[in-house]
């Protein structure tokens, strides 16, 4: 079973069950990813992947200081498309309008100053928000990104998703039958079945409930993952609302259950935020999400089997 927050893994009852899965497992961009498949990936498969995870990252990294969106961010243009631009920042756009400007891909100096900056100081230096204005500062035409005045993309409200999509269709390129990708939480699966444990997020040896999912994908996100002492002495974490810079704090923990794990990992990222069920309902989205106070709240017709 696997699940999501993180890695642990079992195949569901189904056609990913008919055999033991080939699993490989490997780091990449700060997490642990792990690849099951019906058939063993040869060192050309996984040389493919390899190179597709790090052509992304120094892409869209701001942790790297090679990255297209590092070298961006003091204003001008990448002069070359990226090819996953328009996909992404059109995304962003839909759920930044439905989170009345909460989601914002411009937040990544907003998330530096609170401490998470490329360096992992996790030192606290106060709020700021990001740029309201971002649609008038950033632009994606074609896939070419030009940047009207200093700013830094972060796109951890559904790039690693994105990327989920991408290894996935790689993987599916070169094996036949049944693959999982699991880069810790962020989940897709086609051609079976996984059953996949909702972590609580308040106690990782806990569940919450459990999804089985068919050819579709499944993303989380809690505020527990990645977080730090702020300078007040109250908690900070990697969930900013961008129009105040300043940590959600009535959500705990959201899964989205999508046909394809960008908009599950959108989704996710937007229940944290009113408006964010809606954005969900027009993606044919379902979801489950927990308040800080223990109360969970489900999407209507979610199949999640939930423990309550």
């Amino acid at each position: 079973m696997h699940a999501a927050g993180p890695p642990a893994v079992t195949p569901a009852a189904g056609p990913a069950a008919h055999r033991p899965p080939q699993r490989w497992e490997f780091p990449a961009i700060g997490t642990v990813w792990c690849i099951d498949t019906a058939a063993p990936l040869d060192a050309a498969a996984r040389g493919a992947v390899a190179a597709l995870i790090d052509a992304f990252d120094r892409d869209w990294s701001r942790f790297r200081p090679d990255s297209r969106v590092t070298r961006l961010a003091g204003g001008g243009t990448t002069g070359a498309a990226l090819p996953d631009a328009v996909d992404m920042l059109d995304l962003f756009a839909a759920a930044s309008a439905a989170t009345d400007g909460a989601v914002n891909p411009l937040i990544g100096d907003a998330l530096a100053r609170r401490g998470y900056d490329a360096g992992y100081g996790f030192v606290d230096r106060g709020a700021e928000p990001a740029p309201a204005a971002w649609r008038d500062l950033l632009r994606w035409d074609d896939g070419i990104l030009s940047l009207c005045a200093p700013a830094t993309i972060d796109v951890g409200a559904l790039g690693k998703g994105r990327l989920v999509d991408l290894v996935l269709a790689e993987v599916r390129r070169r094996v036949a039958g049944a693959v999982t990708v699991d880069a810790s939480g962020d989940i897709a699966v086609t051609g079976g079945a996984e059953r996949i444990a909702l972590e609580h997020p308040y106690d990782p040896t806990r569940a919450i409930g459990v999804w089985e999912v068919t050819d579709a994908a499944l993303c989380a996100s809690a505020t527990g993952r990645r977080a730090w002492p702020g300078a007040d002495g109250a908690g900070l974490h990697h969930v900013l609302d961008a129009r105040t810079g300043e940590p959600v704090r009535t959500i705990a923990a959201t899964w989205a259950l999508a046909a394809d794990a960008m908009t599950a990992d959108a989704v996710a990222t937007t229940l944290f935020f009113e408006g964010g069920p809606r954005f969900a309902a027009e993606r044919g989205a379902q979801w489950v999400r927990m308040t800080t106070d223990g109360r969970v709240e489900w999407s209507p017709g979610s199949t999640a089997e939930l423990f309550l």
